[in-house]
């Protein structure tokens, strides 16, 4: 009698280990909904790469035939490489410098006993809410007129400034105020007993924050390499306005060789060249995934 107790109990238990919850069944459903529409348009744009111009003007999704030459001639009707390899030294270098001088300015909003370091965290929380198009005329401006470059004088008058040099492309658009509040946000997560130890060891400042505390807060560093390096790939408004020369020209500017004539877009280039721009982006966010998505649920755990 024990032993047939025993077995219903345990069968119970089961049935109710393998029985769903409805609201997660509900959730799982609603996930699966929308990851098809995210992953709806990366299709299409493969499917219409691997079309025929005339077939892209019938709507449908899949093509009667799969070109895969299309990549290749996309690569052959402008230099591709060239501007890859444009967009890789922006990315690169625009990384660079964020990291540098966003890690170092978060530090010592966080660390250092600075006077007024509230109001300039409030000031750069503020700056967050500006759109980058309302400072884009000003921003202009100021390149055009730096000192001594580009034919400039001691002023910032009768030459071109940093326009259509990789100091214009890289420079003004790194180490956004949002980088410097989200390693701030990580460096006051972190003991200070750690940087007192080292100081009475005889570290210096600048060991501590090198040495100590910015190897501790690798999740921040991730999460702003690949926010900078997606943003230089994709950057199209800005190296617009201030490049003219072909050798500088980024890889989403050469995207629009396929469509400066609008009566004649090439669209299957166009998709081809756009699925081979979005390849980079995709292989560093899935290289990464863990610690960016580390990074950015720990961004406001302090204030």
């Amino acid at each position: 009698m024990t032993d047939l107790h025993t077995a219903r109990i345990s069968a119970s238990r089961s049935g109710n280990a393998r029985r769903v919850p409805l609201g997660r069944i509900f959730l799982y459903l609603a996930l699966t909904a929308g990851a098809i529409v995210m992953i709806a348009p990366f299709v299409w744009m493969l499917m219409t790469a691997l079309k025929t111009n005339a077939e892209v003007s019938t709507f449908s999704w899949l093509p009667k035939e799969f070109h895969w030459e299309n990549f290749v001639e996309a690569m052959n009707v402008a230099p591709f490489l060239q501007y890859m390899r444009n967009s890789l030294f922006i990315a690169v270098g625009e990384t660079v410098v964020t990291v540098a001088l966003s890690t170092m300015a978060g530090y010592a909003l966080a660390k250092l006993p600075l006077r007024g370091s509230r109001t300039l965290l409030n000031y750069f929380i503020v700056l967050l809410m500006v759109p980058f198009q309302i400072i884009l005329v000003p921003l202009f401006l100021i390149v055009k007129s730096v000192p001594l470059f580009g034919g400039n004088d001691l002023f910032g008058a009768g030459g071109t400034g940093w326009l259509d040099s990789w100091w214009g492309l890289i420079i003004p658009l790194a180490a956004g105020p949002m980088y410097t509040f989200l390693a701030r946000q990580f460096y006051v997560s972190l003991p200070a007993e750690l940087a007192d130890a080292a100081r009475v060891d005889g570290v210096g400042e600048f060991g501590i924050f090198f040495r100590i505390m910015t190897p501790l807060i690798k999740p921040a560093l991730i999460t702003m390499i690949v926010f900078q390096v997606e943003a230089a790939w994709n950057a199209f408004l800005w190296p617009l306005m201030i490049t003219s020369s072909d050798e500088l020209r980024p890889l989403q500017l050469g995207l629009a060789v396929f469509s400066q004539n609008p009566a004649s877009i090439q669209w299957p280039y166009l998709m081809a060249g756009t699925a081979l721009a979005a390849l980079p982006m995709i292989v560093l966010f899935v290289v990464a995934q863990r610690q960016f998505v580390q990074g950015m649920a720990n961004t406001g755990l302090k204030g």
